[in-house]
């Protein structure tokens, strides 16, 4: 209910847009439709495919409509998913109906490659796959614009951020710019008594047992916390900056 899937479909020309401008290459997602889908690969979340056709035949039709298509490549893809490309698509499972798409969008040379909940209905192994398989195309220099709820997906593979809540923005950048947003956990021993340290600026949910404590800590109150660490015979300290997940729920739980 956010928008993401939405804000895809109006860059596909499949929907259009209620105002504002939209654009793919310099040109108008509704009115140069067609010339920009000759560029790109979309894939999404629930794929429907003809059912008295088999997967491999699909994945052929796509290429060809495509007219960029690698055999060679389709050919390693169907191996590395594991997909048996003999069989109709109507005896398929949700997620090896997803495998055809994931295929048939990866087996063409486009410029920008659009993933709607990619890996909805994969094991574990077929998601890292895919990534890898993005990982790929970000080597190539290849432009792929990802919307997806698996958010340890997003912080592997995407080098600029976007969370949206209820079609509205809330935050963008960089991980390592949206870390800045929020707090890191630290945990620290010392050799000397570190009660004290619960009491700075920036310091938050302070547990102690012993010498060994760990607590929240704003990222602007990292010097002054070391500066009072060293005085203290440090023994270990351990920094953790926040996951995609800590910024999410941030905005979600708040």
């Amino acid at each position: 209910g956010s928008g993401k899937s939405t804000t895809i479909r109006t860059l596909l020309g499949i929907i259009k847009k209620d105002g504002g401008t939209a654009t793919i290459f310099g040109q108008d997602v509704w009115e140069d439709s067609l010339s920009i889908h000759e560029r790109l690969s979309y894939v999404p979340g629930d794929i429907s495919l003809w059912g008295n056709l088999t997967g491999g035949a699909i994945i052929d039709l796509f290429m060809k409509l495509h007219g960029k298509g690698n055999a060679q490549k389709k050919d390693e893809l169907i191996q590395r998913f594991s997909l048996d490309p003999k069989k109709k698509a109507k005896n398929y499972s949700k997620g090896n109906r997803q495998k055809v798409g994931l295929i048939a969008a990866l087996s063409v040379d486009s410029d920008l490659y659009l993933f709607d909940e990619p890996t909805s209905g994969l094991d574990p192994l077929m998601e890292t796959i895919f990534q890898e398989e993005v990982e790929k195309l970000k080597e190539q220099g290849k432009s792929i614009l990802l919307s997806s709820h698996i958010l340890s997906e997003v912080e592997r593979l995407a080098d600029k951020v976007v969370i949206i809540r209820e079609g509205t923005v809330v935050e963008e950048g960089t991980l390592d710019e949206l870390r800045h947003l929020t707090r890191s956990t630290i945990t620290i021993e010392t050799e000397a008594d570190n009660s004290h340290l619960a009491q700075l600026n920036g310091v938050h949910d302070f547990v102690q047992k012993g010498h060994l404590a760990q607590f929240a800590a704003d990222n602007e109150a990292f010097d002054v916390i070391l500066a009072e660490a060293s005085k203290l015979g440090v023994k270990k300290f351990e920094s953790i900056p926040p996951t995609l997940e800590d910024l999410f729920m941030r905005h979600y739980e708040g």
